[in-house]
C-alpha cells in the first residue's frame, strides 16, 4: 500500500460518510463491486482514473474533493 492510495482512499471514506451513504451504496452508485470498494477506501488498490471520476460523481464532489493534498 503506498501512502497515495491509502490517503485517496481515507478521502474517499471521509466524504462517504459526511454524505451519510453507506459502503454498499456508494459501490452501488458507482458501478464498483461492494468488497473491492472496501479495498479502495482501505488504500490496497489502485484505481483507474475513469473509477475516481465515478466515485466523485456519486458523491456529488469534484475529483479535487477525493485526491490528497499532498503525499
Amino acid at each position: 500500500m503506498s501512502k497515495l492510495t491509502v490517503s485517496f482512499g481515507l478521502r474517499v471514506r471521509e466524504q462517504r460518510k459526511l454524505k451519510q451513504i453507506s459502503q454498499e451504496k456508494l459501490a452501488f452508485l458507482s458501478n464498483i463491486d461492494r468488497s473491492y470498494m472496501g479495498r479502495i477506501e482501505r488504500g490496497e488498490v489502485n484505481i483507474t482514473i475513469e473509477k475516481i471520476y465515478e466515485l466523485a460523481k456519486s458523491l456529488d464532489v469534484s475529483v479535487k474533493d477525493l485526491l490528497p493534498d499532498d503525499v
